[in-house]
């Protein structure tokens, strides 16, 4: 792992020991997922939901939409500590929001940061706003659950194989299954992988495994992709549209796999998807290969995220929005 990041500013600067002295200080804790969660997102939050939880330390695990775990996320360990958004707590000792670059990814749960007595945010997105009176931020990390495992063991936590579990998920889907890392990377998964686990069915249910609805909808999609080769100063964009009437029977994994397929694209620097939510709200999945900085370009359109993997919201027709990206991108 790299160094991590000191918070400045109006908030208070928090390293890793910072960070492990206001869990073990705190008597309830509450655990926040962003909204659509990622097995990074919700692997991070249960595995440290579970750490709480053996140390005595009242814990819930929540994220606003949707209103269940994802299907293919239903077997990380920990899931009975997930809370529905309506019965967390409006008041707790910490707050805790994982993998989530901003206070509005948190949703409707973002209220709950006005009750908390203080706020840790533990995240691996360069564009982080730092939005909790505390702050670990590791932007070289390749998934908030690296993060978490700094963590565990400054705080001598066992990593045992659910926590493992839970770790290597995250792990594994924001690499791309190993296919973008960093030196330590597959230190990390040979540790979490010597608990006993098995990294391959993992790795094939959080990726692998779609219900057969799936398929009609890429077609229905991927015969909307248009590529654009003058976009990003003649690097290439290649994008697809995803409108509610082809995903309405779908969930939220489902569609935002189409990225991975669109962004295989060789002529196209750039990809993105940009996913119907509403009359005329879209949200929009960008990401990159190597010469261009997508987390730049979703944080000049109100979003963010990582160098090569971002995204942000986006209102207007498609004609609009396809027009503001590809002025954003130059």
């Amino acid at each position: 792992m790299s160094d991590f990041e000191v918070s400045t500013g109006h908030d208070s600067a928090v390293d890793l020991d910072g960070a492990v002295a206001l869990l073990s200080a705190a008597q309830t804790v509450t655990v926040l997922c962003h909204v659509q969660p990622d097995a990074d997102t919700l692997g991070s939050g249960l595995a440290l939901g579970l750490a709480l939880e053996r140390r005595g330390i009242p814990v819930q695990v929540a994220f606003a939409a949707p209103d269940a775990v994802p299907l293919s996320m239903r077997g990380l360990p920990g899931t009975h500590l997930v809370t529905a958004a309506e019965a967390v707590r409006d008041e707790v000792d910490l707050l805790v929001a994982v993998d989530c670059g901003t206070a509005g990814r948190l949703g409707e749960l973002r209220t709950r940061l006005d009750g908390a007595r203080s706020s840790l945010v533990i995240d691996h997105h360069r564009s982080n706003t730092r939005f909790g009176t505390h702050n670990l931020i590791d932007a070289d990390a390749e998934a908030t659950a690296a993060v978490l495992a700094d963590i565990f063991d400054a705080w001598s936590v066992e990593i045992d194989a659910d926590i493992a579990h839970c770790l290597f998920a995250g792990l594994a889907t924001d690499t791309g299954s190993f296919r973008w890392v960093r030196p330590g990377t597959h230190t990390l998964a040979e540790r979490l992988l010597a608990t006993g686990i098995d990294g391959a069915t993992i790795t094939r249910t959080l990726l692998d495994t779609h219900p057969f609805g799936w398929l009609p909808m890429l077609s229905s999609v991927l015969a909307s992709a248009t590529l654009l080769p003058e976009a990003a100063s003649n690097r290439g964009l290649v994008y697809a549209l995803v409108r509610r009437a082809d995903s309405a029977h779908l969930g939220a994994e489902e569609i935002e796999s189409v990225i991975d397929i669109v962004r295989t694209t060789v002529e196209a620097e750039v990809a993105a998807v940009f996913k119907e939510v509403g009359p005329q709200e879209w949200t929009v999945s960008l990401r990159s290969k190597r010469d261009v900085d997508v987390s730049l370009v979703a944080t000049t359109l109100g979003g963010g995220g990582h160098r090569f993997a971002s995204g942000y919201t986006a209102h207007g027709d498609s004609e609009g929005i396809v027009a503001a990206l590809c002025s954003a991108l130059g």
